[in-house]
């Protein structure tokens, strides 16, 4: 809607120095006078300003760039995008939240986060298309300056744009911003997204600079590149398909063989990417693992909302107050019902072999230390805490400051209730061994410690301060296999993957890399897709990967925790309500196929 009457307020705010980008929250509704969705655009405008009065000279212009970035935080930090970007997959269960998209149950058009996303992406979208459309006019001095910003236009508009016709496919395509009242609106084929995505992202390749030196949230040539790879190899699945996977493997390989120019690295270890805030934060930082971070400040007002990225919360497990355990901002919030909470599946488990894949335990945590002292007795070895009371032997049977007070495990435990701590094995953790189900008496998994913030100001805040790794270098080898295997060289295919593999390797006391290391005769799309389930678990990827490899319907059945037998109209989500009922032509427009 129409908020001009706020500008000024605004302009005060962000003629400021922004750095790494930190937007408030308000930014999209101020620095363009539309709509928050594609088309519910009942306007009032009562100042009569226009996004010219402040983004006429250079100076101002930089508010329309900075105000683009800002929706990236609704989809990379909230549970909105992360829950429409891993929930209802092969790996994830979900604990009685959000069942329309964790079970299938459900879902409609009507479904809150359908609604929010649609709303956010499209609000991003038409601060993108009025920049482009008000770039002509400002008279730049610096042609340099005009094309940084343009090129940082371009690639949010397609970034936007994909996660647009991803999730909902032939729907709204507009290239300038939406400034007057319509109704009425029609469906573009997928082909012409993606035209225009290609089209944006090759200019933003031509157009940003290698690196913005100090404020690295911003998208960078590197970015545009590899996310250019990502756009060419989604592409390809539409058709024509053996030029698109080609120009995909080319884009990746060509991230690659620049990386040195790039001042970007694989980090030697895996856990290195997120074993700290320090880490976190130099993702996107010269020599950082990051080709696209979404930044975000340690100075709550320059975030998105008071919450930041929240993202660290969804993947806990209930551990707070259990014996010998109290919260610390090390071991993460308590798992609760005050966020969704994402389970690994058994599936997703067994796709790793902790015996020489580093990146079981740099993804997940499985032992909690004591922090407080605890002794059993005779009443508290009774108390089940969801797992197995405890034998009449651990009475007596001191936990001291630093000993294991929990265990969670993908194996059985034999005599866990000998052990004078608790223990959360397979079989606690799910019904029944090898079924997979999860055990709704128990919360106690493998938990996912990735997004751990260490910079909350306590153990029992929410909000968080982490950067958002959204585009790494690992993902451009796995792009180029998955190219390269699709064109029928599953050797190159296997070279690629190996590096990956190489980096994951346990290395001491015993060196697994050569165990680690695949031939052609392994490399299929399945293998693949489990090799980005051990690389990318949790990191916003997985749905779009089901989706994009029609693996979906045969994945899910690895979740027995999604009850519904799904057909190809899950593809796609369904087209949020309140912009069908805004339109006129909601009829002729229509729903996704299979939803209401």
């Amino acid at each position: 809607m129409w908020i001009s009457n706020y500008l000024y307020v605004i302009k005060n705010i962000f003629m400021r120095k922004i750095k790494n980008t930190y937007i408030r929250g308000a930014i999209v509704a101020i620095v363009l006078a539309v709509a928050s969705t594609s088309c519910n655009l009942d306007e009032y405008n009562p100042s009569g300003s226009v996004p010219s009065d402040i983004w006429g000279t250079p100076e101002g212009f930089a508010t329309a760039v900075n105000g683009a970035y800002s929706e990236l935080r609704y989809w990379y930090g909230k549970e909105d995008g992360l829950m429409m970007a891993e929930a209802g997959t092969d790996i994830w269960a979900n604990k009685g939240w959000v069942s329309q998209l964790s079970k299938y149950s459900g879902l409609s058009s009507q479904t809150n986060y359908i609604k929010s996303t649609w709303k956010s992406l499209y609000s991003g979208i038409n601060v993108c298309n009025a920049g482009l459309d008000q770039i002509g006019n400002v008279p730049f001095t610096d042609d340099n300056q005009r094309k940084g910003y343009e090129g940082q236009l371009r690639f949010l508009r397609a970034f936007y744009y994909w996660h647009v016709v991803e999730t909902w496919g032939n729907v709204v395509l507009r290239e300038h911003a939406t400034t007057t009242a319509d109704a009425t609106e029609k469906r573009s084929p997928v082909t012409d997204f993606y035209d225009l995505m290609i089209s944006d992202l090759l200019t933003a390749v031509e157009y940003l600079p290698n690196d913005w030196k100090t404020e690295y949230g911003r998208a960078s040539k590197k970015a545009a590149l590899g996310f250019l790879a990502k756009v060419y190899l989604s592409r390809a699945y539409y058709g024509d398909a053996a030029t698109y996977f080609a120009k995909a493997r080319d884009a990746a390989k060509e991230v690659i063989a620049r990386q040195a120019e790039f001042q970007v690295a694989l980090k030697p270890n895996y856990a290195d990417l997120w074993n700290s805030a320090a880490n976190n934060r130099a993702a996107g930082k010269a020599g950082g693992e990051g080709l696209f971070v979404i930044a975000n400040s340690l100075t709550p007002a320059y975030n998105y909302d008071a919450n930041g990225n929240r993202i660290h919360a969804t993947y806990q497990t209930p551990y707070n107050n259990y014996p010998g355990l109290t919260l610390t901002i090390e071991n993460g919030l308590n798992g609760s019902n005050t966020s969704p909470v994402m389970v690994p599946t058994e599936a997703l488990l067994d796709m790793f072999d902790e015996t020489m894949d580093s990146r079981y335990n740099g993804s997940f945590q499985t032992v909690w230390y004591a922090n407080n002292a605890f002794t059993w007795t005779d009443a508290n070895k009774s108390t089940v805490y969801g797992g197995v009371p405890k034998d009449a032997s651990v009475v007596g049977k001191a936990l001291k400051v630093g000993d294991t007070a929990m265990f969670t495990s993908k194996h059985p435990v034999p005599n866990n209730q000998l052990k004078p701590y608790l223990v959360f094995d397979l079989d606690s953790t799910y019904l029944n061994s090898k079924n997979g189900i999860l055990n709704p008496r128990v919360g106690n998994y493998p938990t996912l410690k990735k997004f751990r913030d260490y910079n909350r100001t306590s153990a029992t805040t929410q909000p968080g301060y982490n950067d958002v790794i959204v585009l790494r270098l690992s993902e451009m080898y796995l792009i180029a296999a998955e190219a390269e295997l699709q064109l029928s060289d599953p050797g190159a295919a296997a070279d690629h993957i190996n590096v990956i593999r190489t980096r994951a390797a346990i290395k001491t006391p015993v060196d697994h890399t050569a165990d680690m290391q695949i031939t052609a005769a392994d490399v299929t799309l399945d293998f693949i897709l489990d090799e980005r389930a051990r690389e990318f678990a949790g990191e916003h990827k997985r749905w779009f990967d089901l989706k994009r490899t029609k693996k979906l319907i045969d994945r899910v059945k690895l979740n027995p925790d999604i009850p519904a037998a799904l057909d190809e109209n899950y593809y796609l989500r369904p087209v949020s309500i309140d912009e069908l009922t805004n339109l006129n032509n909601a009829e002729e427009f229509g729903q996704n196929p299979g939803f209401n």
